[in-house]
């Protein structure tokens, strides 16, 4: 069976919309949300290499948007028209259009925060980022670090050979050269010149000089070095470009054959996709380009104009020689004193839930649960579902101690994770070579799902035990991902989540789920059912109430209910982090409010409340409200029903709404505006990790 490839349908059935009115485009609405990351690294209030991060993080996740989204619609672009639906909104080459402009917009003002704003506060405080003169007493060091290390790593190749077009490799640096023969004044030539960031650091320490830190880039110590590359040339221009490419991994049949190999050979093919944007620098010659143009066979919408530096997702490793001043003060991983004492954290775990919030509690608790199932002699089996997974897994090493030690431990990895097939696919091996049995991605589905499952045998019982969370098991991002971990022995819950695990392992059907909101079988249903009640209470006179966070939220039947929900006068809130195709503020959606909160974490937990007359009902969930999400990924959602736990969750909640520091309210045209306008200022991650640095004490 032919199977389209998931982003090509994500993106077809966006065209697919009603009143275009009603809803904002995906891609742009993503663009704004980068926009909002853009305005933490101009914000003077946040400490300078905070900013220098945010700085980072907005060329990383423009560079991922080229490679996935944009190379998604230029594919749809080249459809012939015959074949591209009739009531399309719009079409794919006027959205990229407008893309493309909005990324030119955003990119003038990148360039303004980082050469009027950053790079002089560095100055200020006596960092000095080189980009222009050099210190005598510099150019010594600079030598001999580019004779001794970097010129190992250069690949210099000529252009004006017809018959040699060097392959640019997706996200890599290189200089494009235009050259002169010293003896032949009518003679121009062009070069290929590697910058090799991925081998060497982007930025080298120079020494202090009267008390002022230098500081240079990998590109300009070879550009004042060129001359030991190119003897007997003169260099009449050194330009700095990089190719992004098409990274979509396209499974044509998922549905037979090996899909493990099929991966593999897509996650080869993903380093030679075809072109989505050759960024250059601006001040390259118009002679240049066309030779460019000409040589790699490209379009005119493939250029993108630059600055002077490309990659600069580089600036996350931007040394600091003051440190720790010009950072954010540190907020170590807090403890959580009563399970520290408890000797068993499964005997805790069986006597009382328990929940985890990342990143201001350690993560050390999660990795203790596995490891303590690893070694308990009770524990006769260990399932968990891995959708991303660190590059040094301290719990998929946990399982492979699990399953030497006689354990029955299943573990079902998702190798079409995008951008962590290769890792995934490593830890695979691994795991299997030790005994854990692995099951591999469904056809058509991901499972995004992020639960974990401990049976322990007692002489007269089975004990089970559940983990439920809103994150990946990745020990590293949960240093930077806001989430939630639930640890319980709830039997209704443990007993549901066995049933999820026999059909991810069988396919099979099974008995309705009645406390789990589970993807592709009840979990869009239920969320249905618990915005119509709230209409209902509402109706009758009773308060009703619903707030909703989210990283994304695209689906329309789900937009529709909350814009069916405002229009019968129930309030709600939603917080959401990215994507947000719904529109508030307008007469279908006036009691619907957005939030959307950008600050040192990335706030990453999906969290659905419903007043229900003052029950307050709770989940948490592993799914956004997007179309891949609802309907072609296993997704778990689960039920707070400890009230202590609750009450906290709540809390939270309440911080991150009442944020008037980091959040802003997005209005019908997909502005930013300040929320809640309280004179009491509200930070939500710092008030949230004093609260509960306060409350693990108490």
């Amino acid at each position: 069976m032919f199977v389209i490839q998931i982003e090509r349908i994500e993106l077809f059935f966006s065209f697919l919309m009603k009143p275009k009115t009603r809803y904002f485009s995906r891609d742009l609405s993503w663009l704004g949300f980068n926009y909002r990351v853009l305005m933490e690294a101009a914000d003077r209030s946040v400490p300078l290499y905070q900013r220098i991060k945010f700085i980072a993080i907005y060329s990383s996740n423009l560079d991922e948007f080229f490679r996935v989204r944009v190379a998604a619609w230029r594919r749809i672009s080249a459809l012939k028209k015959k074949k591209l639906k009739p009531e399309m909104a719009v079409s794919p080459k006027r959205l990229l259009r407008g893309i493309l402009s909005e990324v030119d917009r955003q990119q003038d003002e990148y360039g303004k925060i980082l050469t009027r704003s950053i790079l002089p506060e560095l100055k200020k405080a006596g960092i000095i980022l080189y980009k222009g003169q050099i210190l005598k007493s510099h150019r010594k060091v600079i030598n001999r670090y580019f004779l001794s290390k970097v010129l190992s790593y250069l690949q210099p190749v000529m252009l004006t050979d017809e018959e040699t077009t060097p392959f640019l490799e997706n996200g890599a640096l290189y200089f494009i050269l235009r050259l002169q023969r010293s003896q032949d004044a009518d003679s121009i030539h062009y070069a290929l010149l590697n910058i090799p960031s991925d081998s060497i650091p982007r930025f080298f320490s120079l020494p202090d000089v009267r008390s002022r830190h230098y500081i240079i880039y990998l590109d300009d110590i070879i550009r004042l070095n060129l001359s030991y590359i190119f003897p007997g040339y003169q260099v009449l221009g050194c330009y700095a470009v990089k190719m992004n490419r098409d990274a979509d991994v396209e499974i044509e049949d998922e549905y037979s054959g090996d899909l493990v190999g099929k991966i593999r050979t897509q996650i080869e093919k993903r380093k030679v996709g075809v072109p989505t944007r050759f960024l250059y620098d601006g001040a390259m010659s118009g002679d240049t380009l066309d030779f460019i143009r000409l040589k790699y066979h490209l379009q005119e919408e493939d250029f993108i104009k630059g600055g002077k530096y490309h990659n600069l997702n580089d600036f996350m490793e931007f040394p600091n020689p003051v440190a720790p001043r010009l950072e954010e003060p540190p907020m170590p991983s807090l403890v959580n004193h009563s399970l520290d004492q408890e000797p068993s954290i499964l005997d805790t775990i069986r006597d009382n839930d328990q929940i985890l919030h990342f990143p201001y509690e350690s993560y050390d608790y999660v990795l203790r649960f596995f490891n303590e199932a690893a070694i308990d002699p009770r524990v006769t089996e260990i399932k968990v579902t891995l959708y991303r997974v660190a590059q040094d897994s301290m719990i998929a090493n946990a399982l492979i101690s699990a399953a030497k030690n006689g354990k029955k431990v299943t573990a079902f990895i998702e190798v079409k994770a995008r951008f962590d097939e290769a890792n995934n696919l490593k830890w695979a091996e691994k795991m299997e070579t030790a005994g854990v049995k692995l099951i591999y991605s469904l056809p058509g589905l991901k499972v995004h799902a992020k639960v974990a499952l401990v049976l322990r045998t007692l002489p007269d019982s089975l004990q089970a035990f559940a983990y439920f969370g809103t994150g990946n098991f990745h020990e590293g991002t949960a240093r930077l991902y806001c989430d939630h971990g639930l640890l319980t022995a709830h039997q209704e819950l443990t007993k549901e989540l066995r049933k999820v695990f026999k059909f991810l392992e069988t396919q099979q059907n099974h008995q309705p789920f009645k406390n789990l909101l589970v993807a592709q079988h009840n979990m869009q249903s239920r969320f249905l059912e618990l915005i119509d009640r709230e209409i209902e209470h509402h109706k009758k006179g009773s308060r009703a109430a619903i707030v909703i966070k989210l990283n994304n939220i695209e689906d329309q039947v789900m937009i529709d209910k909350l814009y069916q929900a405002s229009q019968a006068g129930v309030k709600v809130t939603m917080i959401v982090r990215s994507i947000c195709c719904l529109i508030p503020g307008a007469p279908f959606s006036d009691n619907i409010k957005v939030i959307r909160l950008v600050d040192r974490f990335l706030e990453h937990a999906r969290m659905f409340y419903f007043y229900n007359l003052g029950n307050e009902d709770l989940y948490l969930a592993s799914a956004d409200w997007m179309n891949r999400n609802l309907y072609r990924r296993i997704e778990v959602g689960f039920p707070i029903l400890n009230q202590r736990i609750k009450k906290e969750l709540l809390k939270i909640l309440k911080y991150q709404m009442a944020d008037n520091t980091k959040a802003c309210q997005l209005n019908s045209q997909q502005q930013h505006r300040p929320n809640n306008r309280s004179k009491i200022k509200v930070r939500a991650q710092a008030d949230i990790y004093h609260w509960l640095k306060k409350k693990r004490r108490e």
